[in-house]
């Protein structure tokens, strides 16, 4: 069976895309789409994705009215609270650490629910027959 090989983009509307795009890029390091095709796209490192459907009530995916929640894996959570603080951007760190990682919560500037994830334990190394 042929399979899709990841994520290809993650498109969503925003009030100001232009601002939004730029503060993804200033305070999380995702790469804006270029203008021109030559421009390039952000590249990510290879890892573990989670892709599954939540019920509306899911912890941690913010209001009801969000359809979606962004997870970002992270290699030093710490280190990228520490930075986004320092930026004046509030980040609630989880207190309990699962056997896949940790987590951190913030919200882009339009309310958009984000998650930080630094993997651990299975989800740190790549399965034998991926």
């Amino acid at each position: 069976m042929e399979k899709v090989t990841g994520i290809g983009g993650f498109f969503f509307r925003g009030k100001d895309p232009e601002a939004l795009n730029d503060w993804y890029e200033q305070h999380l390091g995702v790469r804006k789409v270029g203008v021109e095709y030559e421009d390039g796209s952000w590249w990510q490192d290879e890892g573990p994705t989670a892709f599954a459907s939540e019920p509306k009530e899911a912890q941690g995916t913010g209001a009801s009215e969000y359809a979606w929640r962004l997870n970002f894996r992270v290699g030093n959570l710490d280190a990228m609270v520490a930075q986004l603080r320092s930026a004046g951007i509030t980040v609630m760190v989880e207190d309990t650490v699962y056997p896949n990682g940790r987590f951190a919560h913030l919200h882009d500037p339009e309310g958009n629910p984000i998650e930080l994830w630094e993997p651990a334990g299975t989800d740190a190394n790549r399965p034998p027959d991926q």
